[in-house]
């Protein structure tokens, strides 16, 4: 039988989502506690792979067990196994055919960041501080430049091996909020799917400019002529979150 899970997890103790030799990942754990529940190793797909420190609120993942628990008591007897910054938020049967990651139509990330004068340490731990003045009607209106089908190559990582650089995004948000002495802001991106640092990229690329070191015509080169040397810096993996996977079905009730 396949299941499918909901997870969510706090990033920053972890090298990431993927089982690898010289750091504690989350599907080494999940991997672990699925083995623990149903007696035997188990082989847990995620809808994609998290990089090293980044979060996750919405995670999904597919697994094949032979069980007597209901799925939808799942989520709760691997809870028992999990450490505190890994919670199975829903789980429940898949269809047969269901793959987390092949299946997946639609990924969100949030990339959160608050502007002050000051390093808050209560906020340090899923946000990124930015100090320098910034421009939100710059942020907001260069958003737009990255929305619709696009050559990133420019965004993703060197020596990343993939076969297309090219990805499709639906859209980019910007949500503030004023809290005491600071700013919180949101960048929200929706799309197909995407590179590796490419969306810690497009939200750097985007503070640049909000903050006056990169300029529009730069940007629009970036994605044009993949230019390296026309993107701003990669953020801080903390402030990346990945928020929700859509793939047209309802998976949890």
């Amino acid at each position: 039988m396949r299941y499918a899970i909901l997870l969510a997890y706090d990033g920053t103790d972890y090298g990431g989502w993927q089982i690898q030799k010289n750091s504690i990942t989350v599907q080494e754990k999940l991997e672990e506690a699925c083995e623990k529940v149903f007696g035997k190793k188990t082989t847990v797909t995620a809808s994609g792979r998290t990089d090293s420190g980044v979060h996750a609120a919405g995670q999904v993942c597919h697994f094949d067990a032979e069980t007597t628990i209901p799925a939808e008591k799942i989520a709760d007897v691997l809870n028992r196994f999990l450490p505190p910054d890994i919670a199975v938020l829903a789980s429940s049967v898949a269809p047969e055919n269901f793959d987390a990651n092949r299946s997946a139509k639609r990924k969100t990330y949030c990339y959160k960041f608050y502007l002050s004068e000051r390093r808050n340490p209560l906020k340090d731990r899923y946000s990124v501080w930015v100090k320098n003045p910034l421009d939100i009607a710059k942020l907001r209106h260069i958003s737009g430049s990255f929305v619709g089908k696009h050559d990133f190559k420019a965004y993703c990582k060197s020596g990343s091996q993939v076969k297309t650089t090219v990805r499709e995004v639906f859209s980019v948000e910007v949500d503030v909020k004023e809290s005491f002495l600071s700013k919180e802001i949101e960048i929200s991106i929706c799309g197909g799917g995407f590179l590796y640092n490419m969306v810690r990229t497009v939200a750097g690329t985007m503070i640049n400019y909000a903050e006056g070191s990169l300029s529009e015509e730069e940007i629009i080169r970036s994605l044009r002529e993949c230019d390296r040397e026309a993107v701003g810096r990669t953020m801080p993996a903390k402030g990346l979150t990945l928020e929700k996977v859509e793939y047209g079905i309802p998976l949890f009730k």
